[in-house]
């Protein structure tokens, strides 16, 4: 076995500023895949190779698969890394770079199809004894059918697309009024975002937490789970902070989770690093919810907390070569927070591109950012408004949230508006100093921006 000699990463921004440093740490050449609106992103100037693969538009560029599939030819790539997101997690795209001979840095087309079927995937876990949240055997095929499921596990519901992510195509319903009005809605939204339609339904459980488990897993049968994270802190169902581990886990809950985590893994013969999403009600029971193929944006914390490099192994298992370590040597140290510097109106929440005039990163013991930014560079408006990953890290969850005030308060960028203010107003709440929150914990705020159903 050996490592690849040159990875096109099919991704941008910090994601892919990310995936080119461990690249360099490996001795990989890298190569750039870039739109017309990122001709002067710092991940172009920082890869080896850069090329152009079409216009502004996502479909046209970063979701083109074919200019993707010759830009490796091309540049006589081994191998392609997509990041999160765009084709992350489409199996047509994974199943594409094989039959060029390309390998792809992710888990199978299989385990990405199964995956991304979120209505298939709650069968397969609930055949496997991994618990499920009540709802839909599957996909409901009509509005009498949510109704019916409904009825029979009771209001409130939330339906979801099957297909879904991202909050998108999800709706919560109290009452049968409202489930009339909601599901074709769901419905549009996810055929728009996802170009599938299919929605289930699933009993909604209020004051819960988010709680997920990063797991890798090798070509050799190997698995590893690598403790859990604690994403509760979002809005309309999309993580702003992420911590690990979760202020709420005990050694046995952690254990359990685990283990729930490394068996639904192994439900769709995974390999390479995942992460599996749980809800976990006020009393402590844990269910599935879904499970996401590919690198998390959170995955940073994880890395700090247990002092593994999540996009090596990814790397190094794409390539063939086993796990090195064994699930009794991840042992977590200290405390992880991950805020999310978006390029929006912190009150509402409304993306604002634009030239950022002015950068200075915050930094000292145990400070981490993560950012594709820099002094003059334009924050376009065709992608997502992430703009930078901020983590800290502590001996404890006490000193990590004064290093993440410290570091706020450094953190600055001007000519953009950003998050800042609304993630210091969250490090400064006595609850979630407390770790006494969930995932409504945001509606305290009284942002209308946080309306579920908006």
């Amino acid at each position: 076995m050996k490592l690849f000699k040159k990875i096109l990463i099919a991704n941008r921004g910090e994601i892919a500023v990310r995936i080119i440093r461990a690249c360099k740490e490996l001795g990989i050449r890298t190569v750039a895949v870039y739109s017309d609106a990122d001709k002067d992103s710092l991940h172009t100037k920082m890869a080896d190779e850069s090329i152009c693969i079409g216009p502004a538009s996502s479909a046209q560029s970063y979701n083109n698969i074919p200019s993707i599939l010759t830009s490796a030819e091309i540049t006589d790539s081994e191998a392609i890394h997509p990041g999160y997101g765009f084709l992350s997690e489409n199996p047509h795209f994974a199943e594409a770079c094989l039959t060029s001979g390309i390998a792809f840095i992710g888990p199978s087309p299989e385990s990405i199809r199964l995956g991304g079927d979120k209505a298939r995937a709650r069968q397969v876990m609930k055949r496997r004894g991994v618990p499920v949240v009540p709802g839909s055997e599957g996909a409901v095929v009509s509005e009498e059918a949510a109704m019916k499921t409904a009825k029979r596990i009771g209001f409130p519901v939330i339906i979801k697309a099957s297909a879904g992510g991202g909050g998108r195509g999800m709706r919560i319903a109290k009452s049968e009024e409202e489930l009339d009005k909601l599901y074709f809605m769901a419905q549009r939204e996810a055929l728009t975002a996802f170009g599938n339609g299919e929605l289930y339904v699933e009993k909604y459980i209020p004051a819960m937490r988010h709680i997920e488990v990063q797991i890798i897993a090798d070509t050799k049968g190997n698995f590893l789970h690598l403790g859990e994270r604690d994403c509760s802190i979002q809005r309309r169902h999309q993580k702003l902070v992420e911590e690990s581990p979760s202020p709420v886990a005990t050694e046995k809950f952690r254990k359990k989770i685990g283990e729930y985590a490394v068996k639904a893994a192994r439900a769709i013969k995974y390999k390479n690093a995942g992460t599996v999403e749980f809800i976990v009600d006020s009393e402590g029971n844990i269910y599935f919810m879904e499970m996401n193929t590919r690198l998390q944006v959170e995955h940073p914390v994880t890395e700090y907390v247990t002092g593994i490099d999540i996009v090596k192994e990814q790397i190094m298992i794409a390539a063939g070569f086993p796990l090195e370590m064994k699930q009794t040597q991840v042992k977590l140290s200290g405390h992880a927070i991950e805020c999310r510097i978006n390029a929006e109106d912190p009150d509402r929440f409304i993306p604002c591109p634009g030239k950022i005039t002015f950068l200075s990163l915050p930094g000292g013991p145990g400070v981490r950012v993560d950012t594709a930014a820099y002094n003059g560079c334009v924050i376009p408006s065709h992608y997502d408004s992430l703009v930078a990953k901020l983590i800290v890290h502590g001996k404890d969850r006490p000193e990590a949230i004064s290093r993440m005030k410290r570091a706020l308060d450094e953190f600055i960028i001007e000519g953009i508006k950003t998050t800042i203010p609304f993630h210091k107003k969250v490090l400064n709440d006595p609850e979630f100093f407390n770790g006494n929150f969930n995932t409504a914990f945001i509606e305290k705020f009284n942002s209308p921006a946080v309306a579920v159903n908006k």
